[in-house]
């Protein structure tokens, strides 16, 4: 089986400059404009993750490396400039992995919420979920919990978070059946999720589904009737495809697959799904490979979830993935992913998708690599605007921040 490997957090680098480029499936493109924002991490910096509160100002955290271990981090931007950087949690022994990385969520005004990793074993992959809670806007932070019952020195992690009012959910990867050395078919990853309240009390927890691929993010959303979340499935066969489930009337419903990709590989991608959901609509992305031809696809639902359209591809033609997806308050989605331009040359690219399922034009946000150093970038739409974060690989690292208007993109 293939895992991720460890990134060491360490590089400093210049501004990438941000260039326009067509893309196979656009032919042309208007002139595209994009602003920096001086970004609130320091060398060091890497994996940022984001999230919209809901009076508009951006979360951003991210893991900051130093000598003495690692440290996750947050600042808000109002739409005018960054708060000071606060510090979530430290330690030596931080799981700090380029795949499987921290994130925030905003509950309301005072009430937020962090996840990030930690260490329970010696072995590579033995680590736990830690999830902290702050009632002052993160001032202060409550000692963590462990949203899992299992203590097993196995891999846990691979989060999605989720709120409803002021009960926080979690969903997580759990390695608890995955006994066995190297690449052993019986060895299986589950999806299990649970409740935390405001107080830190667990809820019961409940197995989403049996037999998940390894390493690849979930993502997770609410919609007008319930949470739901995609994942990547492992049939016994070895297909990976994407599926998705639904908690309808109180109960989880077993995942089911959102586009017959039949991707077969006897391995991770390392490559999850992204969802947004407005309503009663969901925007789901994702990267596949079927019969090795790679691609980024996007799909909509006017149902919950409960089904979806035929996708529409949005990748120029060499996509290494990574995506990330927004919902537009007009119906369409604003689809971020990484594009291979030779070798590890890479760029991050964002296309907009019409209700339609019509694609506008590619653009390029910035400058990257294909390697696993560049991890995964984010992008959250607030307003009127696009804010982007991603890793300027290097020695050390950085993480870099940017904004677009919606308008932009055509």
């Amino acid at each position: 089986m293939i895992k991720p490997a460890l990134v060491l957090l360490a590089v400093v680098s210049s501004f990438v400059a941000v260039t326009t480029r067509n893309s196979a499936q656009a032919p042309s493109l208007a002139p595209f404009t994009i602003d920096s924002i001086a970004s609130p991490t320091g060398p060091g910096s890497a994996e940022p993750n984001l999230t919209v509160a809901a009076d508009g100002r951006v979360y951003m955290s991210w893991l900051q490396s130093s000598d003495s271990g690692s440290a996750l981090r947050f600042a808000v931007h109002d739409g005018a400039r960054w708060s000071a950087a606060r510090t979530i949690a430290a330690s030596r022994d931080f799981f700090v992995n380029w795949a499987d990385f921290p994130s925030i969520e905003v509950l309301d005004s005072t009430h937020l919420a962090a996840h990030w990793l930690q260490r329970n074993g010696r072995s590579t992959y033995a680590y736990g979920v830690r999830i902290a809670q702050s009632n002052d806007g993160g001032v202060t932070w409550r000692a963590p919990l462990t949203p899992h019952r299992d203590s097993t020195q196995t891999e846990h992690g691979f989060v999605a978070m989720w709120h409803e009012g002021t009960t926080l959910s979690a969903a997580w990867l759990d390695g608890r059946k995955f006994s066995k050395e190297g690449h052993d078919p019986s060895n299986e990853m589950s999806l299990v999720t649970a409740t935390v309240s405001p107080n830190g009390t667990r809820g019961p927890e409940v197995r989403l589904d049996e037999r998940t691929c390894d390493c690849c993010q979930n993502a997770a959303a609410v919609t007008s009737t319930g949470p739901i979340v995609a994942y990547r499935n492992r049939s016994t066969d070895e297909i990976r495809d994407v599926y998705l489930t639904r908690r309808v009337a109180g109960t989880w419903i077993a995942g089911v697959p959102v586009n017959n990709d039949r991707w077969k590989i006897a391995a991770c991608p390392v490559n999850g799904p992204a969802i947004a959901a407005r309503g009663h609509r969901v925007a789901l992305a994702w990267f596949t490979a079927p019969n090795d031809s790679a691609r980024v696809n996007v799909a909509f639902s006017d149902n919950d979830g409960a089904t979806f359209g035929k996708p529409t591809r949005v990748d120029g033609g060499d996509p290494a993935g990574r995506v990330d997806v927004s919902l537009l308050a007009d119906g369409g989605a604003l689809v971020t992913w990484v594009e291979r331009t030779g070798g590890d040359v890479a760029q991050v690219r964002a296309r907009r998708v019409n209700r339609d399922g019509k694609g506008g034009a590619v653009v390029t946000i910035a400058s990257s690599s294909a390697a696993r150093a560049s991890g995964f970038p984010k992008s959250v739409v607030t307003g009127t605007n696009v804010v982007f974060a991603w890793t300027l690989a290097g020695k050390p690292s950085v993480v870099r921040v940017a904004r677009a208007s919606l308008s932009e993109f055509k």
